[in-house]
């Protein structure tokens, strides 16, 4: 075929286009289109790659495209966060090892410490819930993700709404005549404890029953790249698992917002309210994060709530037991916890004394 001496040849990687207004032996060169290659000179078309594969630089040959995933081979995100999760894991562990030393201790026994102790075993649960996240995601392992951090987090936010309503009943029960005197006792924050996690137990299961995570492989949303990551399967069942642990969290704010001013020299409302508040902000915060990313920056955003939140928990509500174990242990008597409404029920029992006489 003879060649015109109206164009250059096209090179590999190009495509003839028509030259308007010229012969149709006269032609412009085009680049191929974004996922198209062309291997030899004055290709008429160019070809598309297949699904899996992308043009080099050049747009002559399909090479693999990059998987995307938090490898623990490539991404120093990995060891940041495992780093991070056992750290916080061993000091669950070790702060649980404390309080079984010091087990009669009056600060341990201070509201409730079986919950205490249920409260550490689940947060080190969820600190170590993060391996799940990390590495290349099978199906199995995207089964297990939400559930495995979303029921030690339910089992963590409803012993503090336990602790919360026992102190919220203690100071009511101190007042004379009152008849939240006979809820005083274990029985019911065990049985508050319990409820609340079977409800988040019985969503999981209907969840992964029914429609459970699972590994997905998206192609389209960066190109040049497979993200491998995990399809929360049912939406409505991953907003309700994280909507009901809000829920809890934000029950616990209030009614320890509420008895945060009570007379005792050691007020666990105090550490619930802050504990709350950096566990509501930090989900807050994470969803709309969460919702904007994709790949491998959706999982850390997810990594990184759970292990603040979790850290912000163990920080607010068992530092302060800490110091007084550690490096107070004169003030760890019954008559300092309950400091000043020890001292005012002391008050009002000698004034009726004095009034009888």
């Amino acid at each position: 075929v003879p060649r015109g001496r109206c164009s250059e040849e096209c090179l590999p990687g190009f495509r003839k286009s028509v030259r308007e207004g010229y012969h149709s032996c006269c032609y412009n060169c085009a680049p191929c289109s974004e996922g198209e290659i062309s291997n030899h000179s004055d290709s008429e078309l160019c070809k598309k790659c297949p699904e899996n594969e992308w043009p080099n630089k050049a747009k002559t040959i399909c090479i693999d495209k990059v998987i995307e995933y938090l490898s623990y081979e490539e991404d120093i995100l990995v060891l940041f966060f495992s780093i991070t999760s056992v750290i916080f894991a061993a000091t669950s562990l070790l702060i649980l090892g404390l309080f079984v030393w010091f087990w009669s201790t009056p600060i341990v026994r201070a509201n409730n410490r079986n919950l205490s102790f249920i409260l550490l075993f689940s947060l080190i649960l969820s600190f170590l819930s993060v391996f799940l996240f990390l590495g290349r995601p099978v199906d199995i392992t995207c089964m297990l993700q939400q559930a495995s951090f979303g029921i030690p987090f339910t089992i963590s936010a409803s012993s503090i709404l336990a602790k919360t309503i026992m102190v919220f009943i203690a100071f009511k029960a101190t007042r004379p005549g009152n008849s939240c005197r006979k809820w005083v006792g274990v029985k019911l924050p065990n049985t508050v404890m319990l409820f609340c996690s079977s409800i988040q137990v019985t969503n999981c299961i209907v969840w992964l029953s029914i429609s459970p995570p699972f590994q997905e492989y998206d192609m389209d949303s960066y190109p040049g790249e497979i993200l491998i990551q995990c399809n929360e399967g049912s939406v409505i069942g991953f907003y309700t698992m994280l909507g009901y642990m809000g829920f809890l969290a934000a029950v616990s704010f209030v009614l320890a917002f509420m008895v945060r001013t009570l007379p005792d020299s050691f007020n666990e409302a105090k550490y619930i309210t802050f504990s709350m508040l950096v566990f509501c902000s930090v989900w807050i915060a994470m969803i709309p994060a969460y919702l904007s990313t994709r790949g491998k920056y959706m999982v850390a955003v997810e990594i990184f709530a759970i292990l603040t939140s979790s850290a912000g928990i163990l920080l607010c509500m068992f530092s302060p037991k800490l110091y007084i174990l550690l490096l107070k242990p004169e003030m760890n008597t019954r008559g300092t916890m309950l400091g000043k409404r020890l001292l005012l029920k002391q008050r009002i029992n000698k004034t009726k004394r004095e009034l009888q006489i």
